[in-house]
């Protein structure tokens, strides 16, 4: 038999929300349990404040203000936002976010079983800081456990998604048991935090954590699940729509800060612009620097501020020169100054007749191939050890530059640094595009499923190309298109790790060796660049040993989140926007 929601969660439902006096007085004749005082919540990255239990606007409003530097308190269900907002209209907004409810007798369970992962609770230090690192990658705010109100006296529980094969924490999600934590008359909860591993390959995950709260919360007779959501998230809306949400016409207030700003600012100004020149154009706005789009689509567009303009597309301005810029485009010049420069690169020749390819593979047993003048990976093929092989690989490059580069293979991993002002400002170990087999579907199938992910989580930036390079990787490794991969099995589809190939990262920022720090700034001092992306292969991010193979003057700045490249860039433009510490 369907439930039916309490008289006030079908006031809420038809958007007729009692005063604050009513609600009181309504939650107190319930027969429930109110608390008599005011309820607030911590989540280990700020405090929930329930609304209706505050007993007027301005003590709500007071609350809010108490807010911790560096936490975000949220209060639900203000019946009277207005008012609240009427207290401190210089300090709170309104949150533009959508708040969905589950009645549970709406939900139905999957028909479809995701495999590969396990659903438990975070329980160790070790399980909080893979939820901090996770939460970071996706721009969240990190937990303090220490923080957290005590599960007994209400308080949240964190629960995670812990990959079968790995141990990687690929997901995590909040929920907290109203009746638990403020005596709800209606026997609700609320899910928060829901975050997945924008690097995760297992289908899914996001959607088994979702089903396992309501699941969860439904075992503990709970009737119905609330959750929050940014008006824009179209990706979330939809999951949320599949399982049967529907809107719920209640608000949310917070405190102005730095945390919140993207949602009290409004949107930018560009339209269109792609993720590596929005987020300079995102920072910029935030310090009021006059943003001009100049061409979205080419990502260029002009920084105004103090009476100084600076032209940029994306992370290239006007304060790198032509022939820095030349320096970087053509590798062989790259290669030279690098080496004169006294630092570790590659043997190089270009490529010639076949006796002299062969000459080259038979001194240095590995060769890749790239054009002399080519960028986001397009035209590179990596390890090759026949002349055949080098012979297929200086064709296909020749689509890009019709001068064809050979240099000698070093085994190891693919590691990229960005200095700005000839300071070190993030590092990332960058991994080729890769497949698990789950012991079904084909190869093929696999790479174009998470191709589809990497452009979903990208922008559109990231993808598997289905190209000669993907299919020689495929077969040294001794499949195709075709074949089903056991389950569990991991695969390597590319030879490099180019982002805008599939490629994923990992982030070393804190543990890079001291030499691979001097020796990326004594390579950005040799090129005389003020902003580079520079290419190593390394054994490992803690060890000394490197060669460097290229350097990139138009750095992807957006792949290297939550490290504050933007900022360093545009400290760098215009030093006296700062913001004051």
């Amino acid at each position: 038999m369907k439930a039916h929601a309490s008289p006030y969660g079908q006031r809420l439902l038809r958007g007729q929300v009692p005063s604050y006096e009513r609600l009181q007085a309504q939650l107190a004749g319930d027969g429930s349990q109110p608390h008599d005082q005011p309820r607030s919540l911590h989540c280990g990255w700020g405090r929930l404040l329930i609304g209706h239990t505050y007993p007027d606007p301005a003590s709500l409003a007071s609350a809010l203000l108490d807010e911790r530097p560096g936490e975000r308190d949220i209060a639900l269900y203000v019946a009277a936002p207005q008012q609240v907002l009427a207290q401190a209209p210089q300090q709170l907004f309104l949150d533009p976010s959508d708040t969905l409810r589950l009645w549970f007798s709406d939900y139905r369970p999957a028909q479809r079983v995701f495999r590969g992962f396990r659903i438990r609770r975070a329980q160790s230090d070790s399980d909080w800081q893979a939820i901090n690192a996770l939460y970071q990658a996706r721009g969240m705010l990190p937990i303090d456990p220490e923080l957290l109100t005590p599960r007994h006296h209400g308080g949240p529980v964190y629960w995670l998604a812990e990959d079968e094969d790995s141990g990687a924490i690929i997901g995590s999600v909040m929920g907290l048991n109203h009746y638990k934590a403020f005596a709800d008359p209606e026997h609700g909860c609320s899910l928060w935090c829901l975050a997945v591993d924008p690097q995760c390959t297992r289908p899914g995950v996001g959607e088994v954590l979702v089903r396992h709260l309501i699941e969860h919360f439904m075992s503990r007779g709970l009737t119905c699940l609330d959750l929050s959501v940014l008006h824009d998230n179209r990706q979330a809306k939809r999951l949320y729509a599949k399982l049967g949400f529907r809107n719920l016409p209640t608000f949310a207030v917070k405190r102005k800060n730095g945390i919140n700003q993207p949602l009290f600012l409004g949107p930018s100004p560009e339209t269109g612009l792609n993720p590596y020149a929005r987020i300079i154009v995102e920072e910029a706005y935030r310090r009021g620097i006059e943003v001009q789009v100049d061409d979205a689509d080419g990502g260029l567009f002009t920084l105004i501020h103090g009476g100084r303009r600076v032209r940029c597309r994306e992370s290239l301005s006007d304060l790198t020169t032509a022939v820095s810029m030349t320096l970087c485009q053509d590798k062989s010049l790259t290669h030279k100054v690098l080496a004169n420069a006294g630092l570790q690169v590659p043997a190089q020749q270009l490529a010639g007749n076949a006796d002299d390819n062969l000459a080259f593979l038979e001194d240095h047993g590995a060769v890749v191939v790239k054009p002399l003048d080519g960028e986001q990976g397009n035209g590179v093929a990596v390890n090759l050890t026949t002349l055949e092989e080098i012979n297929e690989a200086v064709e296909a490059a020749r689509q890009f530059d019709s001068r064809v580069l050979l240099e000698s293979f070093h085994a190891g991993l693919d590691l990229r640094i960005v200095v700005i002002g000839f300071e070190v400002v993030a590092a990332a170990i960058r991994h080729p595009a890769q497949i698990v087999g789950d012991g079904q579907h084909a190869v093929g199938a696999l790479i174009e499923a998470q191709s589809r992910r990497r452009q979903a989580a990208t922008g559109g930036e990231s993808r598997i190309p289905l190209d000669h390079e993907t299919q020689r990787t495929l077969h040294a490794a001794g499949v195709d298109y075709d074949t089903v991969l056991p389950a569990g099995q991991r695969l390597v589809v590319r030879g490099t790790a180019n982002l805008h190939t599939g490629g994923c990262l990992e982030d070393v920022s804190e543990r890079l060796h001291p030499v691979l720090v001097d020796a990326a700034i004594r390579a950005a001092r040799a090129l005389d660049i003020p902003v580079v992306g520079l290419d190593l292969m390394v054994k490992a991010a803690d060890q000394p040993d490197y060669v460097f193979i290229e350097a990139n003057e138009r750095v992807g700045l957006a792949n290297h989140e939550p490290q504050p490249t933007a900022e360093r860039f545009v400290d760098l433009l215009f030093p006296h926007s700062r913001p004051a510490p």
